[in-house]
Formats: structure tokens, sequence, C-alpha cells
């Protein structure tokens, strides 16, 4: 299923003007953050005729990293007709509260960045976060709602390349390649360095057996 503007359309009949699309990456790796985004189609959008890079928007996993970073490069670029906010969740949280918090709480600091502008939540999942906002959460969203794909695209791109960037400070445990997920690669090296800071403790595979 490729993702579409029905339930953004509907929403905007109904008089849900600022549909804020929200999703997460990184809940299933061992180090770093989760970071999570939010777009919200603004009315030219609807309006205009859509640039046709949209055709290839879908749920980031199904697309190359190349895709992902054209995708992202368009998108924030179009302040026309999207806006857009991210935030991500540390390692040190995640451990304190536990990765479904600290999802939430990602997702709430995205709310709270765009919040003059959004009327109604969409988030991927079956979970709501703490909002005044009105909310719907629907499970594979990022594969059914436009504006969540366009979310989880940006998250992951913003992810990946913090992730690349503590290669340089971490080359042995290859997180330009495997951003943190728990690779054979990376469960070696833990197993034979042990973790460094950015690793989340509380998870198996880190923590000590």
């Amino acid at each position: 299923m490729e993702p579409n503007f029905y339930l953004e359309r509907k929403l905007r009949r109904e008089g849900y003007c600022f549909v804020l699309g929200i999703d997460e990456v990184g809940r299933g790796a061992l180090a770093g953050p989760v970071t999570a985004a939010g777009v919200i189609l603004l009315s030219d959008f609807f309006k205009k005729r859509p640039p046709s890079w949209i055709k290839l928007v879908r749920d980031s996993k199904k697309l190359s990293a190349k895709q992902r970073e054209f995708l992202y490069e368009k998108a924030i670029g179009q302040t026309d007709l999207l806006c857009w906010a991210s935030s991500s969740i540390g390692e040190k949280v995640i451990d304190e509260e536990n990765i479904l918090q600290a999802t939430k709480l990602a997702m709430e600091a995205v709310v709270r960045k765009i919040v003059p502008l959004a009327s109604i939540l969409i988030l991927d999942g079956n979970f709501s976060i703490s909002s005044d906002i009105p909310q719907k959460s629907i499970i594979g969203a990022d594969n059914k709602v436009f504006s969540v794909a366009l979310a989880s695209i940006v998250a992951k791109v913003i992810r990946d390349r913090l992730m690349i960037s503590y290669h340089s400070r971490y080359p042995r445990y290859g997180f330009a390649q495997h951003k943190g997920y728990g690779t054979k690669h990376h469960l070696a090296m833990l197993k034979k360095y042990g973790s460094v800071i950015i690793h989340r403790q509380s998870f198996r595979g880190v923590k000590p057996s």
C-alpha cells in the first residue's frame, strides 16, 4: 500500500485544517536516541499542483538511504507547502523511563514545537501521547497516511546522520552501517569491547546477561 492524502483531506473537510502526522525511528536500536518527526501539509499543498517527488514518498523502511536523503532535502525546502519539526530523546532517558515512554516524550516535544499550527494529530502506533490536541492513533500509519510517511523519512534521515557522526567517535562498532541496531557485527563488538556512553544500558545485548 502506498500512502495517500485521503485522511488529511477528510479531516480538513471536518474542520481540522492542520493535520500533524507524526512518526518515530530508533525504538529497536541498541544505541543512540529515539527520534520523532512531524509534518503538516499546508493549504497550498492541496491547492497547487503537487511536486513530482511526492510520488516517491512511502514508509522510510521501504526506501534506500539515497532515496530518503533525496526526499528529505526536497521536503524541508518546501516551506510554502509543508512545515515540520523533529525531536530526539537520548539513551539516558530511554534507560531511566523505557523506550515507549521515551518515544512519547519525543512525539510530545514535536507537538510543542509546532503546536500553534496543529489542529489534530495522527500517530503511527497504538498508543496516545499527552496533548490537549485531538489525536488519532493508527497502526501502520506510515504505510497509509502521507504526512506520517513523510515524517518517517524526516526522522530517519535526521537520526541516521547523527549515528553516522557517532561512527567517527566510535569506529569499531560500525554505527555508520547499522545506525545502532543489533547486527551480528555490533553484538560482537559489544561482547568484545563492552558498551560506550551512547549505548542503551537497559537493552538486551548491551546489559550484561
